[in-house]
């Protein structure tokens, strides 16, 4: 408590952007958890009887802390141990530990009166849904890893248990507590972490900060603390675990210390004394620790011990039951939680039989009426009154006054997007009722809206995420706006066969309710948003959506609607045109009358003029804009992607999406191949992310910075519904990607240039292929050498990669070389774990050196091998440097004298072979590398078992 009033008191934040200004050097740390923790015990005690809240004041400064907490999903903070990354460095990194507490604590506050039950409507704290499922799903994912330098940490005690209880996954949380326990847990306690240097002997307290590889230094030697046997006591006895609790109390016992009155202290820390770090070293475990302070007295006392040692003790004699301990039972099932006013949404855990609700707007009556012949009903926004229909956009203006307070200074919420959850409420406000519809139907200016097959997936996916992470109160429901627009496209008849589907009461494996919302009402999840009762002029501009009007009905059927033309044009060179005054550039604009050539045109003379000349009284971008808009009604997809990168235009919401890949333990990269990549490596706002797309992609390919756009979208959303699809990828590059791409269709006897005028469903289809490729390359007779380009493209590695390969690298003390690069080694050994994020992504970089996909691929079936041999043989070093591209050719240079080949016909006729022959010869290679370095005479070993043994390597 006393941490996070100083947070408050000392320390400012940009809710924007989520990052923290600190104008105190008493507290130069970011931790979440604390702010967290602050939210969660507040609750607690308000919900115990306690008055602690009593002004509106304090109602605004405590929703401006949940919309801060609700960003612990992307914010890399310094952690529990104010440490940040294992390191020391003073670099922030995301933990899992803060974003389970955040999770906790949004659960354990929405919803809650502060001024307790008889309290008044405005002192009500809101949660945002969405935000609460990305910390979710984020937490989930992370687990049982702490972040991306620990591999596991004791801060996750804590957090899957006492106090908050953060997770409902049982078998989850099982593995959790039992990594922590088999990793950390010592004679004397649990380490906070492996090679945590915090008060050891021989760390150097008068330097803040850790030199390059010197966490080494504390291998097996880290202090042990007590604190955490209690926090396993306290577990123990809300999963009502006999032998868990008696087993950590007798741990307990045999290190407790007494003061000089006979009273049990338990010391902070037990560390190993200088005499004894060498054996300790080699040796975990095998030296007696001593405690913190021998000297025990008043002044001394490390209170968090104390406090938690009294409240074991209370709990495992009887004199403190776990609701006293857990006022909003945080540790039974949400189900089982008590529940607050039925005017609020509440969580819940997963309904077993969950119905999404429906309902379908038209807009317009002639719209309506054709849809009716075709056995589809629907509702116009006259129909629907006095409920109104608005967009997300909307409703956004609306929470921008929930926790204005301007005594404090506090502006509301950040206008961020409403997510698939929020719109799936309805809202009463100001004596009003509110239906929004999703963000998918609002017009933007980028071009994914056109596409009539992606806006059918996106609802699909709309409806199975909705399905998938619903965990409130009451039925969902979802609005679906058809527009007239929508009539002129040529698979709108895929629309409609949707919508019929959803008439029998499906969509795919989710149950559908479709019917009028009037109907709907009683059994959806409403929120009342009495904060704006507050406001005295609301001043709010709403903008309802508007239903068209004509004079009559117009079509009666599909088959009268005028649909798009399909269009082409013959692709020409222009690239004599950029040495071409301006005025011949504008003759041939005159006399062209193809889309993409004038488009490619106006895309020189901007380049040379700037986008503010003019020509016919129009400037160049309202021209591009123009054949922007003509392009987009024929779907010429090739077109529309030039004029809109030409017109810099960007994907809503992207930034979103860059920090689900992020957040799932993944980085991204762009750019075009064979030129500088950038790394998205920590969530960015969606100018920094405009100025990168634009900045490195443009000036290779003006397609590609759009193109790479959707591929980004795409991915994120496929990792928050499909993230086993991604296992085995650790850097998305999406340059590559799209390499993959361009691969796969010139493999179908297509030319890799149609990818560009694929349409946003054809790419978005592509990418989830190709992510799927071991599932359907037996089925398509896809060879060994094409399956291997498709991979390497994404440098996809087996399980457990990473980690074979630090073992092979600690075989092998002179390194590992490829392609003239050194793997890198003693500084990579010294400073990192085996099981490290940031060790993996050091690898991958090396990896991605190697030009060629199918190339790449090989090096990871040949890096697994060598880890099979040595981990086979562990009497086996590597004395000298080991150059892979020697084994490969080796390999290959066996291959073709076994086979009565020539070697002259290139390497690749060698890839393309099955693995289970490249295998072979790879073992070989390096069985005859060992036996060359060893220089002893011995018989070659049996190499049918190799084969046996290798073949099975993926």
């Amino acid at each position: 408590m006393k941490q996070c009033s100083e947070f408050a008191l000392h320390s400012k934040f940009d809710l924007s952007t989520g990052m923290e200004i600190f104008n105190d050097e008493e507290y130069p740390h970011l931790q979440i958890d604390v702010v967290s923790l602050y939210l969660l015990f507040l609750v607690q005690m308000i919900t115990s009887g306690l008055q602690i809240i009593y002004t509106q004041d304090e109602v605004s400064f405590v929703q401006t802390l949940v919309y801060y907490v609700e960003r612990a999903y992307r914010i890399p903070d310094f952690g529990m141990w104010e440490r940040g990354s294992k390191y020391n460095d003073n670099t922030p990194e995301i933990h899992a530990s803060s974003i389970g507490m955040a999770k906790s604590a949004l659960e354990a506050i929405n919803g809650c009166n502060l001024f307790g039950e008889k309290g008044a409507s405005w002192s009500v704290i809101y949660v945002d849904i969405d935000a609460h499922n990305r910390n979710r799903s984020i937490f989930e994912t992370l687990l049982p890893r702490e972040s991306c330098s620990k591999d596991v940490d004791a801060s996750l005690l804590p957090t899957m248990s006492f106090p908050a209880f953060s997770s409902q996954e049982k078998i989850l949380c099982q593995i959790t507590i039992s990594n922590v326990v088999r990793k950390l847990k010592g004679r004397y306690g649990f380490r906070r972490f492996l090679r945590d240097g915090y008060k050891t002997v021989v760390e150097d307290s008068s330097r803040r900060f850790y030199n390059v590889g010197e966490i080494k230094e504390f291998e097996n030697i880290e202090n042990e603390w007590p604190l955490f046997y209690i926090f396993m006591i306290i577990d123990g006895v809300f999963k009502n675990n006999d032998e868990q609790i008696d087993f950590y109390r007798q741990l307990l016992h045999d290190i407790l210390k007494y003061d000089k009155n006979g009273d049990p202290v338990v010391p902070m820390y037990y560390y190993v004394s200088r005499e004894n770090i060498e054996f300790e070293k080699a040796e975990y475990g095998s030296q007696i620790r001593l405690p913190a302070d021998e000297n025990l007295g008043e002044d001394c006392l490390f209170l968090w011990n104390q406090s938690l040692y009294i409240i074991s003790q209370l709990l495992t004699a009887g004199l403190l039951h776990v609701n006293e301990l857990d006022p909003i039972r945080r540790f039974l099932p949400s189900y089982s939680q008590p529940k607050k006013m039925d005017r609020y949404s509440a969580f819940q855990s997963v309904a077993t039989d969950l119905v999404v609700q429906v309902v379908l707007i038209a807009e317009s009556m002639r719209l309506q009426a054709m849809m009716g012949t075709y056995g589809i009903q629907t509702q116009t926004p006259h129909e629907v009154e006095p409920v109104q229909i608005w967009s997300s956009k909307q409703l956004e203006k609306v929470y921008k006054n929930l926790g204005v307070n301007t005594k404090l200074r506090l502006t509301g919420r950040p206008m961020r997007p409403i997510g698939s959850l929020g719109t799936s409420k309805i809202y009463r406000v100001c004596g009003m009722t509110v239906l929004c519809y999703p963000l998918m139907f609002e017009i933007s200016e980028f071009y994914l809206y056109r596409d009539m097959a992606l806006l059918i997936d996106d609802i699909k996916t709309e409806i199975e995420f909705v399905c998938r992470y619903w965990r409130l109160s009451g039925r969902p429901t979802v609005c679906l706006v058809i527009r007239e627009e929508h009539m002129r496209d040529p698979q709108f008849n895929k629309m409609v066969d949707l919508l019929a589907m959803f008439k029998k009461g499906h969509c795919d494996s989710v149950k559908v309710r479709i019917g009028r919302l009037q109907n709907l009402l009683s059994s959806s999840c409403i929120e009342h948003l009495d904060f704006m009762k507050l406001t005295e002029k609301p001043n709010l501009e709403i903008l309802q959506f508007q239903q068209l009007v004509h004079d009559y009905i117009g079509y009666q059927s599909l088959t009268d609607v005028p649909k798009a033309m399909h269009y082409s044009e013959k692709l020409t060179d222009i690239t004599e045109y950029y040495n071409k005054a301006s005025f011949e550039i504008l003759d041939d604009i005159r006399t062209n009358s193809g889309i993409y050539k004038k488009a490619q045109l106006f895309g020189i003379l901007q380049q040379k003029e700037g986008p503010c000349y003019e020509y016919n009284g129009r400037t160049i971008r309202e021209h591009l804009q123009d054949l922007y808009y003509k392009a987009g009604s024929l779907q010429y997809w090739l077109a529309v992607r030039y004029c809109s990168s030409l017109l810099q235009h960007m994907v809503d919401s992207i930034s979103p999406f860059i920090t689900s890949l992020l957040v799932s333990g993944r980085q991204l990269t762009v750019g075009v191949i064979g030129h500088k990549e950038i790394v998205f490596d920590k969530p960015m706002t969606p100018a920094e992310i405009h100025t990168v797309m634009y900045s490195t992609i443009q000036t290779y390919n003006v397609i590609h910075t759009v193109l790479q756009q959707e591929i980004i979208l795409y991915c994120g959303k496929l990792v928050a519904t499909h993230v086993n699809m991604f296992k085995g990828i650790l850097k998305i590059r999406v340059g590559w990607v799209l390499e993959a791409m361009r691969q796969y269709l010139i493999m179908k006897g297509r030319p890799g240039e149609d990818l560009e005028n694929l349409s946003p469903s054809e790419i978005r289809q592509l990418l989830f292929k190709l992510l799927s490729v071991r599932e359907w390359a037996a089925k398509e007779n896809i060879n060994s050498l094409q399956r291997r380009k498709l991979e390497g493209c994404w440098c996809r590695v087996p399980s457990h990669f990473y980690e074979q390969v630090w073992d092979v690298m600690y075989r092998i003390p002179k390194g590992i070389k490829i392609k003239g690069h050194l793997f890198p080694h003693q500084s990579s050994l010294i400073n990192m774990t085996r099981s490290e994020l940031n060790f993996a992504l050091l690898i991958e970089e090396t990896l991605i050196h190697i030009k060629e996909p199918e190339y790449r691929q090989i090096i990871v079936e040949l890096l697994c091998i060598l880890s099979t041999i040595l981990s086979r043989n562990p009497e086996l070093t590597f004395q000298e440097q080991l150059n892979l591209d020697e084994l490969v050719q080796e390999g290959f240079e066996m291959y073709c004298k076994d086979n009565k080949e020539s070697s002259n016909q290139g390497i690749h006729e060698f890839i393309s072979k099955k693995q289970a022959i490249t295998t072979s010869y790879l073992a070989r290679a390096i069985v005859n590398n060992m036996l060359k370095e060893s220089e002893l005479e011995t018989s070659l070993m049996d190499m049918e078992k190799y084969d046996n043994d290798y073949c099975t390597i993926s």
